[in-house]
């Protein structure tokens, strides 16, 4: 830990001024007669002195007062010496099991490419914002969507946040990407599936399994991921319910748990339920998940005795591309299974509460809810017209704020305003 003392002081950068007769002057006449900065110093805990320099000495005392909770906090000491390769190693490693694997993965891609294109061998309190600037100038003049270039932004950001707080790799205020600001990007309006179009897709099939899997994504707007992860213990129809619960792992049953970390119940349709008992008196007998099929779950026991296999693996593949032959078929326009989940946030909003609708959909943060997956119908201009026409159709004259006023229809004084 370094010393408890952080001082202040003046640092003359100038010869020692001189009297007429060529002798030095005494320290006391050097204030008005030689520059000078305001300078901070202290020590480390290696013994080692450090200093920092300022214009003005209210800048100084500044970054004096920091330090010095530095110092009381014991950090100090400047960051030791660390390239970005021994970076992406240590975060790779301190960052396991503090994180959904998806985001670890998505944090080391991004680390990856940055390191990439400034290089390894970068000393990490070196990286500069012109560093950061380069990078997403590079990514976005490949072609990249502004999207995934300011998805980028927001991960390298929180990275570097964490090289700052709690790792003192970098000191406060020295992340690059601090002021890099995510480029603007029109809003994309939300695919709703309408309950026709659900319908569709419904007809479209015979299948057992998918007019399950369809109702449970359309009607509990559970996760594709967490669709797949249900168990027939977290299923419970009589109560008309599912259960979206972390899972450990357990002989041959991988560990999970979904997005945002937290377990939900959600309500679960009587038809929907239905669908579910169908499903599991067709499914064979011993295989634990209620949409994986016995012929997949054999291939990933075979997968796991053998050592091929990864639990951040997907425990069904091909499922984007099988639903988007099923839904070509029913003739619904392009949409996706996470379209489904967006659905059903939307429906739910027009009857419950905006809280209760983040928690069913498990957001951690409402703006996600309302930005993201509320979608505004045709049903919903009209509405909003209808409103509006019912205000102009009424009185224009309010008799409580102008008792000696003639009341008179929109109509009427429109009729009124083109006769002058």
């Amino acid at each position: 830990m370094a010393t408890e003392k952080v001082g202040v002081y003046r640092k003359y950068h100038e010869p020692i001024p001189k009297d007429q007769s060529g002798q030095p002057l005494p320290k006391s006449q050097w204030l008005k007669k030689r520059a000078f900065r305001w300078a901070v110093r202290w020590f480390g805990s290696d013994g080692k002195r450090y200093s920092k320099s300022f214009e003005t000495r209210k800048e100084a005392e500044r970054f004096a007062e920091a330090k010095q909770s530095s110092v009381r906090n014991g950090r100090a000491d400047p960051p030791q010496t660390i390239t970005l390769k021994e970076f992406e190693a240590e975060h790779g490693r301190v960052m396991q099991g503090q994180v959904a694997p998806a985001t670890l993965c998505d944090q080391m891609r991004a680390l990856r490419m940055f390191i990439e294109h400034v290089g390894s061998n970068l000393v990490l309190r070196d990286i500069a914002p012109r560093h950061a600037e380069s990078f997403i100038a590079a990514r976005l003049a490949s072609g990249k969507k502004v999207g995934t270039v300011n998805k980028d932004i927001r991960t390298l950001k929180r990275i570097f946040n964490l090289a700052i707080e709690p790792r003192g790799r970098l000191l406060p205020g020295n992340n690059p990407f601090k002021k890099i600001k995510q480029r603007r990007i029109s809003a994309k309006p939300v695919r709703y599936v309408a309950p026709r179009e659900f319908q569709a897709l419904l007809v479209a099939t015979s299948d057992t399994w998918w007019r399950a899997f369809l109702s449970v994504a359309y009607t509990t707007a559970a996760r594709t991921g967490e669709i797949l992860n249900l168990r027939w213990a977290d299923v419970d129809p009589e109560l008309n319910r599912i259960r979206i619960v972390c899972k450990e792992a357990e002989g041959d049953l991988g560990g999970w748990e979904p997005k945002d970390h937290e377990g939900r119940v959600l309500p679960l349709p009587a038809e929907a339920g239905q669908l579910l008992v169908n499903l599991q008196a067709a499914s064979a007998e011993g295989c634990p998940y209620v949409f994986v099929p016995s012929w997949r779950w054999k291939h990933i026991q075979k997968a796991q005795k053998s050592g091929d296999w990864n639990d951040e693996q997907s425990l069904l593949n091909n499922l984007p591309r099988r639903f988007k032959t099923l839904r070509k078929r029913a003739g619904v326009a392009k949409c996706s299974l996470h379209d489904l989940r967006r659905s059903c946030i939307t429906n739910w909003a027009r009857e419950l509460p905006i809280h209760v609708v983040q928690k069913l959909a498990g957001h951690s943060d409402i703006k996600t809810t309302r930005l993201y997956y509320l979608s505004v119908e045709q049903s919903d201009l009209e509405k909003a017209r209808l409103v509006q026409e019912k205000i102009l159709g009424s009185v224009l004259t309010d008799p409580k704020l102008t008792h000696w006023g003639k009341t008179e229809g929109f109509s009427e004084a429109k009729e009124k305003g083109c006769q002058t």
